[in-house]
């Protein structure tokens, strides 16, 4: 928010200056409420405050009226209304978002889908589930506990599985379990006019399918500009029968990353392999006290059998001594384990502490593992040169990297600066074969790297899928496209 009023740019995202709507019709308010009735509607100024803004820097841009639907037939019915009276719609889970995209940039109203919050059709010999909007992930992991399976996608913040769905979510063990995008098996989803869609046909939780086009991957993804997710059939995973975690310095960022690449070309089954550079491993040893060397360093976790996960020890101390890097002391307790994954979880809380009263903007890009050293350490160099403070941390082993910038909000010259930083490092992932995010999704801060991502065939396409199923443009408008 300070960022964008900083740099004069509050009115491009802001809902008034960018396409000022008409308020909602009072008849149009009246059948909501008829809908969910009175107490879950809401067009308190404090209420749209609170929805028109995530986790990014983007200027709040409140709706005009929140509501809360208790189950998909509420959603639409709600859908309908909003589709008959022409009002843009915006979906919000848990507001924990990093582009803006919950902010109601054309007003609307917004669909609070936090108290659908059913877990279902849960099988243990299919490993699979099905959840609500309403669902964390550390909520569907507690209520597996015991049965020894887990999700294992975890972006960090306890996100709404829908909405990490929504977003093409991934996070630390993607490595190994991949990203949201294989490990969503179905979607219910109500479209825009109302109309009920399960992408994969209702009830089907096969593993795979090769009947017709892939709908649930193309709603995966998509930032609430196609529907609303209300419902996720998810992929589970057994718990692994033994872990152990460890931490390695090494001298160079170039060093940590060719020992990542040699990790992952010798079959190690690594489940999470995550780089910080020298800024960011200070940070985090001073913020967390570990006692962490200020030195590129690797946080990384093995899952396997007990007997095997001996043998894999080795071999990723082999790799490591290789690369010049230090003796892992490997840490099996769950206890040790959770201290060593908090301090990476802290990242965020430790790269604000190096500037205390500045506010931070997280930036990520994705690259060919080949080409992620040579971008660090261009990037870490364009840092220098712009004189910003960005301790960068990355999923290493899927070439995916953040930079947590820090800068002064009151600091108009600062936050250009920061502006600038963050479209260089997007286009310099791009003249690697990289994309502009990894994970964090487009919303409203990169649809200009987009275009220059896909080309105009590309970005015609999705405008044609965008237009077919919301001719309108009612859903989430402003986002992405």
């Amino acid at each position: 928010m300070a960022l964008r009023r900083a740099l004069g740019l509050a009115g491009a995202v802001g809902r008034r200056g960018c396409c000022s709507k008409r308020p909602l019709p009072p008849a149009l308010l009246e059948a909501l409420r008829d809908v969910v009735g009175g107490p879950n509607v809401s067009t308190a100024a404090a209420v749209c405050e609170q929805h028109g803004h995530d986790e990014s820097m983007h200027r709040c841009a409140p709706p005009d009226a929140v509501v809360w639907p208790q189950d998909v037939a509420q959603v639409q019915e709600l859908a309908a209304l909003c589709h008959r009276h022409r009002v843009p719609m915006v979906p919000f889970g848990t507001g924990t978002g990093l582009e803006g995209g919950v902010n109601a940039v054309q007003g609307g109203v917004c669909f609070d889908l936090s108290r659908m919050a059913t877990i279902s059709e849960l099988s243990l010999e299919d490993f699979s589930v099905a959840v609500e909007p309403g669902v964390t992930r550390k909520a569907l992991n507690s209520h597996l506990r015991g049965t020894g399976l887990w999700f294992p996608v975890d972006p960090g913040a306890d996100a709404s599985l829908c909405g990490m769905a929504a977003t093409g979510a991934s996070g630390t063990n993607a490595v190994r379990y991949g990203t949201m995008r294989p490990n969503v098996l179905n979607l219910r989803v109500v479209l825009p006019d109302g109309s009920l869609l399960h992408t994969a046909g209702p009830g089907r939780q096969a593993r795979k399918s090769a009947a017709g086009y892939d709908l649930t991957s193309l709603f995966v993804g998509s930032e609430g500009t196609l529907g609303f997710l209300t419902q996720a059939t998810l992929r589970l995973h057994p718990l692994p029968e033994a872990v152990a975690a460890a931490v390695c310095s090494f001298p160079s960022v170039q060093a940590a990353v060719a020992c990542t690449v040699q990790v992952l070309q010798a079959a190690v089954p690594v489940a999470r392999i995550e780089l910080l550079d020298e800024v960011m491993a200070g940070a985090c040893s001073r913020y967390s006290r570990l006692e962490l060397p200020e030195a590129a360093t690797l946080f990384l976790e093995l899952h396997g059998s007990q007997q095997g996960l001996a043998e894999q020890q080795q071999q990723a101390e082999e790799l490591v001594r290789l690369h010049g890097g230090s003796i892992p002391a490997w840490a099996r307790a769950p206890e040790e384990r959770e201290q060593l994954w908090s301090a990476r979880h802290s990242a965020w809380f430790a790269a604000l502490a190096l500037r205390p009263g500045c506010q931070g903007y997280s930036t990520d890009v994705c690259v060919p593992i080949s080409r992620l050293p040579g971008v660090v350490v261009e990037t870490q160099r364009d840092l220098r040169d712009a004189g910003l403070t960005g301790p960068m941390v990355g999923h290493v082993g899927d070439g995916n990297f953040h930079c947590i910038l820090v800068f002064h909000p009151e600091d108009p010259d600062e936050a250009r600066r920061v502006h600038d930083f963050a479209e260089r490092l997007g286009r310099r992932a791009l003249a690697v074969g990289g994309t502009c995010t990894g994970e964090h999704g487009v919303g409203l801060g990169k649809r200009e790297l987009l275009r220059e991502e896909l080309g105009p065939q590309g970005l015609d396409t999705m405008r044609r899928i965008k237009a077919a199923l919301d001719p309108h443009h009612l859903m989430n408008p402003g986002k992405v496209l």
